[in-house]
């Protein structure tokens, strides 16, 4: 399939570090640094098993996202991928894309608004009397003109905020390694390993209930590990990044969320009121001084990563929708820079009333897109396992044989992935602190379906046989 005018004016500008450090980056938010220790307090140290589940998934679907990028860069990625899968089937088969790309948008838009607020919280620390909804804006306006000026300036602000997020995992999993190992001073050595992580009711002290409540609310963690997929569309070399990627996502999973967790429950004990902020207590344990403030500032810096990159998720899926008429034509302009300004202007727009909304009203509408933006994003991890199942069947054997990155076990570990999503969707109706986040997000779903109906309404389908023979390009 030969890209579209509009997507031709997108330019190449990221480059392969750039491409490295967003792949690395992608799944360390600032969940990580604070989420991880609700998770903990619920779990205990088997938190560990929670994320290592919730993780797997993950890199089953970033292996299935592999395969479909590698063989077809495309803006919008998994939107493309959806609307090429589903392309076939009359009526409802054009709501696969349509469903899948406003559901993106619409988490990550609510994730801007959120690290707004969040980074507002963390900056006043250093300032208490600035006032968080100045900061808040304050945020949201200057990402929004990094993203303005060039994908290459967006890809350099991220180079840098991955940097430091990595850097800082690594520093902290080689410094929390030579405590456990016991290759620390023994003079700051203070804490038993062993003791902490098994003398407080053992591995499990909960049972195995809240280990898989815990991998459900470990899900919304990883999200993020995508926007790889979506920025090969504006690399210099797509199949090479992506490739490289989706080859260590196993690596980033492993290490970066389950071997600091475990470091972790190793360092802190899980029951202890200290497990709120884990990483800080994890290095006051180790007697590294200013503690608090240097994990402030890493948490920070994942923040306004989180930030930076949804604003450009955000736009790109955006820019994407209106390929297809599933969102106004308007919003396909782009800039002499190949920025599609009025698609980034509209997510900060949407930003920024969610944050005026996290100040007005924190119990009901803020409340609601907290609440909902979660499961909406499994919806779209599970519509993403579908796209790859249908798109693979399609392949002859001599077509498979050249995919560069390859879904294992297809179509087997397809299904585990669908299976094992759906399951945490099924759990989260029995767990009371989930069920919430589930129907709201399956109401936010049903606002869509009903979106989609009126957009429709006098529009004749069509087959487009084009479509289906677009996957593999030829």
């Amino acid at each position: 399939m030969q890209p579209s005018k509009t997507q031709s004016d997108l330019k190449c500008g990221l480059k392969q570090r750039h491409m490295t450090m967003i792949a690395l980056g992608g799944v360390i938010g600032a969940g990580l640094f604070v989420g991880s220790g609700v998770v903990i307090q619920q779990t205990g140290p088997a938190a560990i098993l929670s994320f290592l589940i919730t993780g797997g998934l993950v890199v089953l679907v970033m292996r299935m996202l592999g395969e479909m990028a590698c063989a077809m860069p495309a803006v919008g990625s998994f939107y493309e991928y959806a609307r090429l899968a589903f392309g076939n089937w009359r009526g409802p088969g054009k709501m696969a894309g349509f469903l899948t790309g406003w559901m993106y948008w619409y988490f990550w838009v609510i994730v801007v608004a959120l690290e707004a607020v969040a980074g507002a919280k963390l900056i006043q620390f250093w300032l208490p009397d600035v006032p968080a909804w100045i900061i808040s804006l304050a945020l949201l306006v200057v990402l929004t003109l990094t993203n303005l000026i060039s994908v290459g300036s967006y890809g350099e602000f991220e180079f840098w905020f991955s940097s430091i997020k990595v850097a800082a995992i690594i520093v902290f999993l080689f410094l929390g390694g030579l405590y456990v190992l016991g290759l620390w001073p023994s003079s700051m050595h203070t804490t038993a390993v062993l003791p902490t992580l098994l003398g407080h009711g053992g591995f499990m002290p909960l049972g195995i209930g809240p280990v898989m409540s815990g991998a459900v609310a470990a899900t919304g963690f990883y999200f993020g590990a995508e926007i790889v997929t979506i920025a090969a569309a504006e690399a210099r070399e797509p199949a090479k990044a992506v490739a490289k990627a989706t080859n260590s996502v196993i690596t980033r999973v492993l290490v970066f969320y389950v071997g600091s967790v475990a470091l972790v429950v190793a360092l802190v004990p899980w029951n202890s009121p200290q497990m709120a902020t884990p990483y800080v207590s994890a290095l006051e344990v180790m007697g590294l001084p200013a503690a608090a403030n240097v994990m402030n500032a890493i948490v920070l810096t994942a923040v306004l990563s989180a930030l930076n990159s949804g604003l450009y998720a955000a736009s790109r899926m955006l820019f994407a929708l209106t390929r297809h008429g599933d969102a106004p034509a308007a919003l396909a302009k782009v800039s002499k820079r190949g920025v599609p300004v009025r698609a980034i202007l509209l997510g900060t727009v949407f930003g920024y009333v969610s944050v005026v909304m996290s100040y007005v009203s924190p119990d009901t509408v803020f409340a609601f897109l907290v609440n909902s933006y979660g499961t909406v994003a499994i919806f779209v991890y599970v519509l993403i396992a579908f796209s790859q199942l249908r798109l693979r069947k399609r392949l002859d054997a001599a077509a498979t044989a050249k995919l560069r990155v390859k879904m294992w076990a297809y179509p087997y570990l397809t299904w585990v992935a669908i299976a094992g999503m759906i399951s945490i969707l099924v759990a989260m109706a029995f767990i009371p602190d989930q069920r919430k986040p589930l129907w709201l997000g399956v109401a936010s779903l049903a606002v869509l379906l009903v979106a989609y109906g009126l957009t429709r309404r006098g529009r004749r389908e069509h087959l487009d046989e084009s479509d289906l023979l677009a996957y593999p390009p030829r």
